[in-house]
């Protein structure tokens, strides 16, 4: 592989298959794309255990790593342990502060034990906790780009969410947000790009923003 290459690794959301980055295209002269995929947890595994796992799929040094939603969030941790060359944070939170009233009353509630995650073989339902909508028209995509349908992963990865304890943003990372985000809205302040009408499934329908400005983010300072 040439020197010169640069490897971006893309970390797709809470249940979602890294099929959601099918339409990220970079120069392929200068960019290698590598997809990630959820494993299963391990019993009691924390985030930062998890996050420190993960890294066991990053085969280069210096690698660029995007994560979206929840994987937004293992990948700042995740990053703790590797030498990246750029980190970006798409549509997720830059600390707990950021997580929306709903999440916060679940954590302190502990009511995130009891959710119903035995149905995830309701696509709806598993739409809701991934993307935020529930439209009906729009559940063969859903169908296409949601592949972890495990309640073990699901119970895991709702509390993880929910109890993410960041206090601050991580100032190596570059965040990226939508204004129509209704999933995290609390996230456009800050040191944080926002695009505008981006809602929080934008990595699949704003990808020509992506396509067009990560290679210049990616090579912005360096």
């Amino acid at each position: 592989m040439p020197s010169h290459i640069t490897h971006v690794y893309l970390m797709p959301g809470m249940a979602a298959s890294p099929t959601i980055f099918e339409y990220i295209k970079l120069p392929e002269d200068r960019y290698e794309i590598h997809w990630l995929e959820w494993q299963m947890p391990e019993k009691d595994e924390t985030l930062v255990a998890y996050a420190k796992r993960m890294c066991q799929f990053i085969k280069h040094d210096n690698a660029v790593l995007l994560g979206v939603s929840f994987g937004g969030m293992l990948v700042q941790e995740m990053s703790k342990f590797l030498k990246l060359k750029k980190l970006f944070v798409v549509s997720s939170v830059k600390s707990h502060h950021e997580l929306p009233k709903r999440m916060k009353i679940l954590k302190y509630t502990k009511a995130y034990k009891i959710l119903p995650t035995q149905l995830v073989g309701n696509i709806e339902l598993l739409a809701k906790y991934a993307f935020g909508e529930t439209i009906k028209k729009r559940v063969d995509l859903y169908k296409k780009y949601l592949s972890v349908n495990d309640k073990v992963y699901l119970d895991w990865a709702i509390k993880q969410v929910v109890c993410w304890d960041q206090e601050e943003p991580n100032p190596d990372a570059i965040y990226i947000h939508g204004d129509k985000d209704i999933v995290f809205p609390h996230s456009c302040g800050g040191d944080c790009i926002v695009i505008k009408g981006g809602t929080h499934i934008m990595i699949i329908n704003k990808y020509k923003w992506f396509n067009e400005n990560l290679p210049k983010l990616i090579e912005s300072g360096t």
